[in-house]
Order: structure tokens, then C-alpha cells, then sequence
């Protein structure tokens, strides 16, 4: 029995983080709950995820209904109460541990119960949670109309910038949630989207250097993760490293330097995010493999313009085989089915530090 309560609750949240694309720190998340389209059950569709991503009105897509799951004996309510107290139990004064269990028990009773899931839900609170039933039995509901509201206003949400977007949403958040509760709930959102805004911003520094740019983004960094920005640069130096690698002036920059100079910026830039000496050993070995390979790739592309000019047919796949294997050894078979699909992975543009 445990087993299966166990089985039932990863699957359903295996699912909520493969239809919303889970990440903390990306700036493409969007930024409100899923709206649930007329006619379709709430359980057909992901919950919010608290203190961090949430799926957007504008591009939410109702899930298939569930198949049915045979309604949960005493033993398996039980096991479930204490699998909850376990993870959030030491938390739940926290809006976002709140809210976070709200949502694991509406997966799992919209499931159970798609008819009156939200009674029976409640009974579970009330017999399991009493001393914060009251709290709890609130963060439902507001969770629901903000839900309601988002869906009402889909259409209109739409129709507003970035900017605007957002303000409509934080009002609504403040309004149904209370601003200091929406705040917590939200916090790795806020901070998601202050980041993005600094990293977007470095395109307008004219003049300024990738060492410059980089000091502008470690400060942002302090400044919105304060004391905790060590466990966060230990936690996501790759992903922090990389979408300011994609920071389309920083990518000119170094483009724009001789190869000798980009390595030291490269290094520069991983230590500064947290790399230790071994790591960068690595991504050194890791970029050297790159530039050779690109370099061989580039004079494979010029190669082979040149033979399609000459020879057609099977006369030039002939030779495009061969060449291939000259420049690719053992990665020449999978770049000709790649090409022979239409993909030429040397006509991307080259990414500094990231292919």
C-alpha cells in the first residue's frame, strides 16, 4: 500500500514538472497559474509551482482527464498525512510550505475524487493538519480564485506588455494573497525576474568590458540573493554561467577577441561564478575539444561547398563520406544522417563557452 500512495504521488509531480519545464532561475518562465479552460476538470491541469515557476494564461493546454484511481482506504489517508508531516510539517508557518502542500493534496484528491475533491480534501486537513486547518482551508481558496481570476482575465493579460503584465499580476497576487504572503509565495520568481532584468540590461552598457558586464551581474547577484548567494552559486553555477554567456553583447565580445584572450575571459568568468581549479581544468580540456572541433568543422562546410559545385548525386555523397570521416572519425556517420535530414551542425552560429 505504501508502495502504491508513493508510486501515485512521484508520478503526479514527475508530470507537473515535465509539462511546466521546472527551473529556478530562468527568465523564460512565465509567470501565472495555468488557467482551466470551460468544461475541463481542475485536475486537468498542472498546479502552481509555489516560490518559483507557475505555467502562463497564455499558453496553458488542458491535460487529458486522468484515468481513474480507486478512491484511497484509511491506510492509505494515514500514509499520505505522514509523508505531508514529513516534508512540510517543520515548515508549514511558511506560506510557500502552505501552499505547497495544498497543491500535492489536490493532485492527489482531484485523482481520488474528481467529483468532490475539494470536500474530501478539506475533511483530510481538518482531521490531519486541525491546527492550521483554518490557514490552510484560506491558501485553498485563495489559491482557487486566484486561479479564476487569471482565467478571467486571459485575454486581457495578453494584451499588456512585460511590464504591465507583471503589475496586473503582483496586484491580483497582493490583493487575493495579501502582499506579504504573495511575496513569499513568489520570492524565487521575483528574484528570477530582477535577474533577467540585470541580465538584459548589459546590452545596453556601451563601452563596458566582459569583466565590467560581469561585476554588474555578481552585484545583482548579492543584491537579490544577499547571504544565501553562495548555496545559490553552488547550486546553479552552470545555469547562472551560461545564460550570461548568452547575453547576446557578451557573445560579441568574445567573438571578438583572439583565442588566447577569450580563454582567460572564459576562466574569468567561470571562477568569478565558482568554479574551482579542478572545474576549470575541465572546462578548459572542454573548450580546447570545442575549438578544434569547430575549426575542423568549418573547413569541412568549405570542403564540401566546393565539391557541391562540382559533383551531384551519388558521386558527391561519395565523397562528402569520405571527407567526413577525414575531418569527423567516429562522429562522421551521425553528422551525414544529421545532414541528410536537413541539420548542418556547423551552420549554427557559435556559441563562446556553450558549443
Amino acid at each position: 500500500m505504501r508502495r502504491s500512495l508513493k508510486v501515485l504521488l512521484v508520478g503526479a509531480g514527475v508530470l507537473l514538472l515535465a509539462g511546466l519545464g521546472v527551473t529556478l532561475l530562468r527568465e523564460d518562465v512565465p509567470e501565472v497559474t495555468p488557467v482551466r479552460p470551460s468544461g475541463v476538470p481542475v485536475a486537468a491541469v498542472a498546479p502552481t509551482v509555489p516560490g518559483g515557476t507557475s505555467p502562463s494564461a497564455t499558453t496553458s493546454v488542458a491535460r487529458p482527464s486522468p484515468t481513474p484511481v480507486p478512491e484511497p482506504t484509511d491506510t492509505e489517508l494515514e500514509e499520505l498525512a505522514a509523508s505531508l508531516k514529513g516534508r512540510y510539517g517543520k515548515n508549514l508557518n511558511e506560506p510557500h510550505a502552505q501552499i505547497r502542500l495544498i497543491e500535492d493534496l489536490m493532485r492527489f484528491f482531484q485523482q481520488r475524487y474528481p467529483d468532490r475533491w475539494r470536500e474530501e480534501l478539506l475533511a483530510f486537513l481538518k482531521a490531519h493538519f486541525p491546527e492550521h486547518y483554518d490557514t490552510l482551508a484560506a491558501m485553498l481558496r485563495n489559491r482557487e480564485d486566484y486561479e479564476k481570476w487569471v482565467r478571467d482575465n486571459d485575454h486581457y493579460l495578453k494584451g499588456l506588455s512585460e511590464q504591465e503584465r507583471r503589475a496586473a499580476i503582483r496586484d491580483a497576487r497582493n490583493r487575493l494573497f495579501g502582499k506579504d504572503v504573495a511575496d513569499r509565495i513568489w520570492a524565487a520568481e521575483l528574484k528570477n525576474q530582477a535577474i533577467g532584468d540585470t541580465l538584459r540590461s548589459l546590452d545596453t552598457l556601451q563601452g563596458k568590458s566582459v569583466e565590467e558586464k560581469l561585476s554588474t551581474f555578481k552585484q545583482r547577484l548579492q543584491e537579490v540573493h544577499g547571504e544565501q548567494l553562495g548555496a545559490v552559486l553552488e547550486r546553479h553555477q552552470q545555469e547562472l554561467m551560461n545564460r550570461f554567456l548568452d547575453v547576446s553583447s557578451v557573445q560579441t565580445d568574445l567573438g571578438a577577441m583572439s583565442a588566447e584572450e577569450r580563454s582567460r575571459n572564459l576562466r574569468a568568468i567561470r571562477r568569478e561564478l565558482g568554479l574551482d581549479d579542478e572545474a576549470l581544468k575541465r572546462w578548459d580540456t572542454l573548450d580546447q575539444s570545442r575549438d578544434a572541433r569547430w575549426d575542423a568543422g568549418l573547413k569541412y562546410m568549405a570542403e564540401r561547398q566546393a565539391l557541391a559545385k562540382e559533383l551531384s548525386g551519388e558521386e558527391l555523397e561519395a565523397r562528402l563520406t569520405e571527407i567526413r570521416a577525414r575531418y569527423f572519425g567516429a562522429e562522421a556517420e551521425s553528422i551525414g544522417q544529421e545532414e541528410a535530414s536537413g541539420f548542418f551542425r556547423f551552420e549554427r552560429p557559435r556559441r563562446w563557452g556553450r558549443n
